[in-house]
This record gives structure tokens, C-alpha cells and sequence, in this order.
């Protein structure tokens, strides 16, 4: 089986979080989503629910993979009302004309569904995917195709390495994130207590060798076909 070694990345993180893993090559971007979020300790992905919104940027096509539902339905709708949406944007008053050209640029960006679409094409043209991942906290993550596969005996993902703990959710970004980190690993702190409970409710885990293990399990379930 083709497979990938990817890199995944969060962006700005010091010192550097990320986690190396192999995935079968014949996945949609819906399956990428849950490798990030197994091997960190997000919760949008398989085996969870949608937690938060995600997307995948596809700049040269003019393409936005994601799972809001609201965007696609507001790109279809654009796309079936183009001349009306057109001309009620322009009837603004000129003092918005900045605001009227990034609205209509972006509605022309080309919204496909995270299910619809697969990754092999897009990861080996652009060998780095940009991800973002909950737009209130707004996690950056980069996916790094690293090397192609060709003979892959397993037809789901496996975790073959990283480093450092991943932020759990609604932590507050990176910002909110090391803060977090500070007061947990202090037993001294006055808010370690709180910390350790809050991190506990949010199913935060550390990153190491049995946590890795329990991931390749959770793979084990993730459908690719």
C-alpha cells in the first residue's frame, strides 16, 4: 500500500510540538483531521465528535476544505446568487470599499467538504499543508510531507515518533497554553490543584511512550476505504 511519513507541526510552538506519523496515501482530508487530532489531545476527530472548526487551505486552486457547514452553505448559495450577492455588497458605501473586496475575494474561494476531497494529489504537489484548527484559540498547525511510502502493510496510521506535550482544548492558545503549563507542573503553585482537575476534565495526557502506544491503538479503528 502507498503511504505517506508526514510532520506535524504547531506553529510557533517553543520548543517545537510535533508528531511523526504514516497514513495511508488513499485518505480524504476528513481522515487527516483525525490523525492530527489522535495524536495530540484535541477532540474533533475520530473517536470523538466534532469539537470545534477545522480547515485546510488550498491557495492555488482557490480552495477551502473545512468542516463548517455554514461556509459551504453560504459558498453554494453565493454560487447559485452570484449577480444579487454581487450588487448587495457593492451598494455599500464607498468608506467600506476595503471591506467589500476582501468579502467578495472570499466568497469566491471554492468550499469543499473535508469528506469530498482526498489528500494524495494536495500533499504531494504542495509538500506542506497549512491546518488550522479551532478559530477561537486558532491553532497552526503545518503537515509536512517528509517521504512517500510505496510498501505499507497496515491500512491505517501508525505514530512512529515526536516531542512535547500537545495543548488540550480551550486552553487559550499558545499563550494560554504555556500558562497552563507553568501552574500544572508546579506543585507549589496556588492554581496546581485547579489545574491538574481543569486538565483531567479536558482529557489531557503527556506525550510519552504509553500515550503513544494508546494512539496506535485508537488508529487501529480510523476507516480509510
Amino acid at each position: 500500500m502507498q503511504a505517506y511519513q508526514i510532520k506535524i507541526e504547531f506553529v510557533d510552538s517553543e520548543p517545537l510540538i510535533w508528531r511523526r506519523v504514516i497514513m495511508p496515501a488513499d485518505a480524504t482530508f476528513n481522515r487527516l483531521n483525525d490523525v492530527i487530532q489522535t495524536v495530540t489531545n484535541f477532540r474533533s476527530g475520530y473517536p470523538h465528535h466534532e469539537y470545534h472548526l477545522y480547515e485546510f487551505n488550498l491557495p492555488d486552486e482557490n480552495i477551502r476544505v473545512t468542516n463548517s457547514e455554514e461556509a459551504y452553505e453560504e459558498h453554494k448559495y453565493y454560487q447559485n446568487n452570484k449577480q444579487e450577492m454581487q450588487e448587495k455588497i457593492n451598494s455599500m458605501p464607498d468608506e467600506f470599499d476595503e471591506f467589500k473586496e476582501q468579502q467578495l475575494k472570499e466568497l469566491e474561494i471554492e468550499v469543499k467538504k473535508p469528506s469530498y476531497i482526498k489528500i494524495d494529489e494536495y500533499l504531494k504537489k504542495y509538500e506542506e499543508l497549512d491546518y488550522v484548527y479551532d478559530f477561537g484559540d486558532y491553532w497552526q498547525i503545518k503537515i509536512i510531507l517528509e517521504k512517500e511510502i510505496d510498501d505499507y502493510d497496515k491500512g491505517y496510521p501508525t505514530l512512529i515518533d515526536g516531542a512535547n506535550d500537545a495543548p488540550p482544548e480551550d486552553v487559550g492558545g499558545l499563550p494560554g497554553f504555556y500558562d497552563f503549563l507553568e501552574k500544572y507542573n508546579d506543585p507549589e503553585h496556588p492554581e496546581h490543584d485547579f489545574n491538574k482537575s481543569w486538565a483531567s476534565d479536558q482529557n489531557y495526557r503527556e506525550y510519552n511512550k504509553e500515550r503513544k502506544e494508546h494512539m496506535n491503538e485508537l488508529f487501529k479503528g480510523i476507516k480509510y476505504k
